[in-house]
């Protein structure tokens, strides 16, 4: 049997002397054959460096209220329980109301006795007033007439007064929320006497929350209006939420050496958030520095605690194919899925991302552009 390839002429005369040509002729042939391998790489770029604080909190309501009574009395109705979300002036608990909504009908009767007196010292005042022309009364007589008219007046003032007041104390019968939010507990039943200033019931505000964090006091010059929190909660796995630091606290605590650091979430926008979650966050602070960075998947770790990436040994555009050589790295701080490199790499040199498990020195590979996330 005779075979040529690529100029070269084979006889088998055997199997054994064909095995070896054909072995022979594959070693020559096959890697002629071979395409490229295709490897995702992106050209690095000097990118302003973060440093990442891991931190700890808890998200909690600045609305934390025990609703209490303004007057004392027995509890009559209980018109919301624990767990119920209510509005803004809603009616929580009513107090028996019979006494005052007596007293104040006695105030409404004095009312309009004051004002008929009022009005009959008006009469007699213009009376007077009439007849002091014609000498028909004495001077003294009118007087003493618009002096009873200003008493009678002052006394319709004040029992105006009084029936606003006893309206005011029977409207303080009904207990109200005094903002949105829902109650936590009740603390109170239905024939329990009350007294002022005694807690009802427990309502957190859940429209506007915070998380609070205790974060190192190191970190504090590092705050700008540029640092991130990424929070991420216990109870709602794969949310990840970016915010920007509502405000710092300027006071350290002496033993933790900590200061406050506080987010605040809005509620509307995630109707799943509720006072209490337990929070985790990355807190990203700007260091005002630029170095090389790379994606963590362009690294090579080996056992020996030496790193290492693989770079084209020439510049090529995306398409094109290279050889690819590696090079020995130190890394600098880590922050998301980025590196710092502070050494062994500059910036705009093509580095391999996904598919270096395989690489070797010198070989030839085709460039594709990094796709994050594929």
């Amino acid at each position: 049997m005779n075979c040529e390839a690529g100029g070269w002429h084979f006889s088998f005369a055997g199997s054994k002397t064909a095995s070896l040509s054909m072995s022979l002729w594959l070693t020559l042939v096959a890697p002629s054959m071979a395409e490229d391998v295709s490897v995702e790489a992106l050209v690095v770029k000097s990118q302003p460096i973060f440093e990442e604080v891991s931190l700890s909190g808890t998200l909690t309501s600045p609305h934390l209220s025990l609703v209490s009574t303004q007057i004392a009395g027995l509890v009559e109705k209980i018109l919301a329980d624990a767990t119920d979300e209510v509005k803004a002036g809603q009616p929580l608990l009513m107090l028996d109301s019979e006494l005052s909504s007596i007293a104040l009908e006695a105030a409404k009767a004095r009312l309009e006795s004051a004002r008929q007196t009022y009005q009959d010292s008006q009469r007699r005042y213009r009376e007077a007033q009439a007849l002091v022309g014609d000498k028909s009364i004495a001077q003294s007589e009118v007087d003493a007439r618009m002096a009873q008219m200003g008493i009678d007046a002052a006394r319709l003032k004040e029992a105006e007064v009084e029936v606003q007041n006893q309206q005011a104390r029977l409207a303080r019968h009904t207990i109200r929320a005094p903002f949105d939010g829902v109650i936590s507990r009740r603390l109170v039943d239905i024939g329990e006497w009350v007294a002022p200033g005694e807690g009802l019931v427990e309502l957190v505000g859940r429209e506007r929350l915070w998380v609070d964090f205790q974060v190192p006091q190191r970190f504090y010059p590092l705050l700008g209006g540029d640092s991130k929190v990424q929070l991420r909660f216990d109870a709602l796995p794969g949310l990840t939420l970016e915010k920007t630091p509502l405000g710092r606290v300027p006071l350290s605590s002496g033993s933790a050496r900590t200061f406050l650091l506080r987010v605040e979430m809005q509620r509307s926008k995630l109707a799943s958030l509720i006072p209490g979650m337990s929070s985790n966050a990355v807190l990203q602070l700007d260091l005002k520095r630029e170095n090389v960075v790379v994606p963590r998947d362009a690294l090579i770790r080996y056992p020996d605690g030496r790193i290492s990436v693989w770079v084209s040994q020439k510049h090529v555009s995306f398409g094109q194919s290279a050889e690819v050589v590696e090079r020995m790295v130190n890394l600098g701080l880590g922050f998301g899925d980025w590196v710092e490199i502070t050494s062994g790499l500059a910036a705009n040199e093509l580095v391999v991302v996904k598919g270096n498990e395989a690489l070797r020195e010198g070989k030839t590979v085709r460039f594709l552009a990094y796709e994050k996330g594929r």
